[in-house]
C-alpha cells in the first residue's frame, strides 16, 4: 500500500488543509515554500496519465477551494504533477504539489 493511501486510510498523521469524500490537501512534510501542500483523490490512480476526466474535473474545483482556504488563489500559485519515472514521480499515486504564499520564480527556457 502507497504512502498516500496510508494517509487516507488514517495510519499516517498528517495535517489536513481541506477534505472531502473524495479528495485531500494537506501540508508537505518537506516544504519548499511558505505554502506548499499536496493535493490527493482519496482513490488510487498511479499517476495523471491514468487518472479518468471526470476524477480531474472534481480535483479542480477542490483545488481551487485549496487555494482560497490557504489564502493565495487571488496571490497566486504554482501547481505541480510529475508523470511516471521519466517525469520525475516518486509516489506512484496521483498527487498535485501547490506551492506559493511567497514567489515562486519563472520557469527558464
Amino acid at each position: 500500500m502507497c504512502i498516500f493511501c496510508q494517509i487516507v486510510e488514517g495510519k499516517i498523521p498528517n495535517k489536513t488543509v481541506l477534505e472531502d469524500e473524495n479528495f485531500l490537501c494537506f501540508h508537505d512534510i518537506n516544504p519548499t515554500r511558505k505554502v506548499h501542500v499536496l493535493i490527493i483523490p482519496k482513490e488510487h490512480y498511479k499517476s495523471f496519465q491514468e487518472t479518468p476526466s471526470n476524477i480531474m474535473c472534481d480535483l479542480t474545483a477542490f483545488a481551487q477551494k485549496c487555494a482560497k482556504e490557504l489564502n493565495i488563489d487571488e496571490s497566486g500559485y504554482r501547481l505541480i504533477t510529475n508523470i511516471g519515472d521519466d517525469g520525475g514521480q516518486e509516489v506512484h499515486h496521483l498527487h498535485f504539489h501547490m506551492i506559493g504564499g511567497e514567489p515562486v520564480g519563472r520557469l527558464v527556457r
